[in-house]
């Protein structure tokens, strides 16, 4: 595991080295340690990760070390041509995630997104598209497919049987077409071509799932699969995170546990590098501030617990998982509402901020906040209420959009 409080190297200096003497920069990052390259390439701008990687002596080395969303941000950010090879060194739990956090609306997979990363496993390579289709989920497939394209079995009982117009097969039993224009249909017949090579039961799964298959079901177990993993890359459930806006009676907000040891966890495996957070003296919050006056281990705890936190928010606003945009987003909203938290208590108790810290999990000061400031936490949050609407919405436009293609088929 790599630690991403470690020492770090000098981002800024090593990218102007870059630019102004190429050799002299590849020789200064290659003689560095694995983790020190790891922290270099995730803590430069998304847009020149890629060339950072280019001046690894092994950049397929760095890439399984990366944490799974910053390299869903990096491939993002860097686009399908420049980004595409990086998935070749990628792990198959990498490429997982980049669908598990990217490819999702709210409760549904999104069609739009997983059509742009299947592209993206098409221009990494057959291999790279093959570990991906057998690691993603069948039900996320099937789930896509049924928005891209019809299919039908040529029956054994009906001799005069004759395959849909404008359809095409592999394998003369599985007839399938277009249900309306896309870009990503090409990227869809190269997968059922190497499915269909490589991995035939796969190939007949996922095509008896696009006929037959309940949405409902596949939307369940695709669900559920994806808030394992989501889970154990620290996004917990959405109605797990929203524990975060418990209600707090009036009488027991500025309530503090009488021992310290709010701050006794350990580092963790995190989804994202860990930010440079602002903990110092003159910091705009109050949570850093208080911070700043921690010791060096507590400290560092403190991060991993914020980051945590924000985390959290991020499920439980429904912000996109994938973007790269959501973390500092949450990460404010978070530093926000746990700073009212923080002042309501130490003003309240007369307690000095650190120590209100040191005694008070991050999650109950954010919650105090929020009972605080009700306006200001539902800001940008989604009720699962709504969730599950967009949800209804966008399956219904997609069984209307079938439904007028396949009559302008007929």
């Amino acid at each position: 595991m790599i630690d991403p409080l470690a020492e770090r190297p000098d981002t800024r200096e090593l990218l102007q080295l870059a630019r102004n003497d190429k050799r002299a920069a590849e020789a200064k990052l290659n003689a560095l340690s694995r983790g020190e390259q790891v922290a270099f390439v995730c803590d430069a701008p998304l847009a020149s990760r890629a060339r950072v990687l280019e001046l690894l002596d092994h950049p397929e080395e760095i890439i399984p070390l990366i944490p799974e969303a910053e390299l869903c941000f990096t491939v993002k950010a860097v686009g399908l041509v420049d980004g595409s090879w990086i998935l070749e060194h990628a792990t198959n739990e990498q490429l997982v995630a980049a669908a598990d956090l990217d490819a999702w609306k709210g409760l549904s997979p999104d069609p739009r997104s997983m059509g742009s990363w299947l592209e993206n496993y098409v221009e990494a390579g057959n291999e790279t598209l093959l570990r991906a289709a057998r690691s993603i989920d069948a039900e996320v497939w099937v789930l896509y497919l049924r928005e891209r394209i019809g299919v039908e079995m040529k029956p054994n009982d009906d001799e005069g049987w004759q395959p849909p117009e404008g359809s095409a097969t592999l394998d003369g039993q599985f007839h399938f077409w277009a249900l309306a224009r896309s870009d990503d249909l090409a990227a869809i017949q190269k997968l059922l071509h190497s499915l269909f090579e490589a991995d035939y039961w796969l190939y007949f799964r996922i095509l008896q799932g696009v006929m037959w298959e309940m949405v409902s079901d596949l939307e369940e177990w695709a669900s559920r699969w994806r808030n394992g993993r989501l889970e154990d890359l620290g996004f917990p459930a959405w109605d797990d995170a929203m524990r975060i806006y418990g209600f707090i009676r009036p009488d027991q907000r500025a309530d503090v546990p009488e021992d310290e040891g709010a701050l006794e966890i350990g580092g963790y495996d995190l989804p994202v590098w860990m930010p440079n957070l602002p903990a110092t003296r003159d910091a705009s919050h109050a949570i850093f501030r208080a911070a700043a006056e921690l010791e060096e281990d507590e400290r560092r705890s403190f991060f991993f617990a914020f980051v945590s936190l924000a985390n959290k928010l991020a499920v439980a606003d429904g912000m996109p998982l994938g973007d790269m945009e959501t973390l500092p987003k949450a990460i404010e909203k978070a530093a926000t509402l746990a700073s009212k938290g923080l002042e309501f208590i130490a003003e309240g108790r007369a307690l000095d901020p650190a120590d209100v810290v040191r005694r008070t999990p991050l999650e109950r000061l954010f919650r105090v906040g929020a009972n605080l400031d009700r306006k200001l936490a539902e800001t940008d949050r989604l009720s699962y209420a709504e969730q599950l609407e967009r949800a209804l919405e966008r399956f219904e436009e997609g069984e209307a959009e079938a439904e007028d293609s396949e009559g302008e088929a007929q």
